[in-house]
């Protein structure tokens, strides 16, 4: 490969592997292997591959069609900062966080790492009154989280803990949910690995 093919790369790389390494840890979470997500989304293997590895930017259509298969809104693609593409690879500044869900389902959440190609995902989540899952939840993961503020109770392998601001908590390849029965918002710094998003 010649020099001017090679810095081109680069560049595509150093420029859009932020989407690639989100759509890659999206498909691992959903332990999903590449030929899977490549039929879910009509196309070929080669294709998501490079979208993946940042060779390629896959279009609106396709993000749509991405962001419907992984259940994440199609704006999650584009909260990416948009500064100094050096410091997006490492910084996060408060106002170009990527959000997902809304006041309506009662839980807001902001990516606070700077995507989702570690091998951890550093998340801030705002319960509103009232919010719950329900449904105890399994997943493979290990987490970890700080309350920052609020009251918010959680329900890991069946037993309700209520913890306060300050407290904090880790559990691992456990069931667990959730809830805020409180007149107040509780904020949660949650901490997972592998990224779920």
């Amino acid at each position: 490969m010649g020099i001017v093919a090679t810095a081109s790369i680069q560049s595509v790389q150093d420029h859009g592997s932020g989407v690639g390494n989100d759509i890659r840890a999206l498909r691992r979470s959903r332990s999903m292997t590449l030929v899977d997500f490549a039929e879910s989304l009509d196309r070929s293997v080669g294709f998501v591959s490079q979208i993946e590895r940042g060779l390629s930017e896959p279009s609106i259509n396709d993000l749509r069609n991405i962001a419907k298969i992984f259940d994440v809104p199609i704006s999650f693609f584009f909260g990416e900062n948009s500064g100094n593409s050096d410091e997006a690879r490492h910084i996060v500044r408060a106002g170009e966080r990527r959000t997902l869900g809304s006041s309506e389902g009662r839980l807001i959440e902001e990516l606070l790492s700077p995507d989702l190609g570690g091998s951890f995902e550093i998340v801030r989540s705002e319960f509103a009154p009232g919010a719950a899952l329900e449904e105890p939840l399994l997943r493979d993961t290990e987490e970890s989280g700080y309350v920052v503020s609020g009251t918010f109770e959680l329900e890991i392998a069946g037993k309700w803990h209520t913890l306060h601001e300050g407290d904090s908590f880790r559990f691992a390849h456990e069931t667990h949910r959730w809830r805020n029965r409180q007149s107040v918002p509780a904020i949660v710094i949650w901490v997972i690995s592998p990224p779920v998003y």
